[in-house]
């Protein structure tokens, strides 16, 4: 006759082991991947612009080169959002629209583009916006100037199908009141 119960360890045999240092390398392991796969997929994230959800961006992304001059597309995640060269140059669809406004104005091969001035002086990057097409597009390019007008350029067959709604004018086009 027994008194009492006993309840006995309801792990596997296997599992009640104290853990071995094999065990304890393949966990280490195991959580430095994990946490190197995070960083990873983390550093190839590009916030996305306002109207990202534009169904025209997903057409826009679409059609961007594999390359840029001197830079090779990246593996980019983000709505709307590519990147090239590690991150120097970023392109994001959906960006809010200009109003009119007095930076400098470039077209190239029909599309209007204008520079953040203030930017490009604060922080020597060039941030370009279309004008008057919708969705707006906003790219970044955190290199020499120089190259800026062949990028844009190569993004053209991207871009240009958003009609046009508005263009830049210059100042020897503007009423004279």
């Amino acid at each position: 006759m027994r008194i009492g119960n006993r309840i006995g360890n309801p792990l596997p045999v296997a599992l009640r082991r104290k853990p071995t240092t094999r065990t304890w390398i393949w966990l280490a392991v195991a959580v430095v991947a994990v946490t190197g796969g995070l960083f990873y997929v983390d550093g190839h994230r590009v916030s996305a612009a306002p109207h990202a959800d534009d169904a025209k961006c997903d057409k826009v992304v679409s059609r961007l080169p594999d390359d840029i001059p001197g830079a090779s597309r990246d593996w980019a995640l983000g709505d709307g959002v590519a990147s090239w060269g590690g991150q120097k140059a970023v392109f994001r669809c959906g960006a809010e629209e200009l109003p009119p406004n007095i930076n400098l104005c470039v077209t190239v091969d029909g599309v209007d583009w204008v520079l953040d001035e203030d930017r490009l002086k604060r922080d020597g990057v060039s941030v370009l916006r279309t004008y008057g097409r919708s969705p707006a597009v906003e790219f970044t390019y955190d290199g020499p100037r120089e190259e800026v007008g062949g990028i844009l350029t190569a993004l053209d067959p991207a871009v240009r199908w958003i009609p046009q709604q508005r263009k830049c004018i210059g100042l020897n086009d503007a009423d004279v009141l």
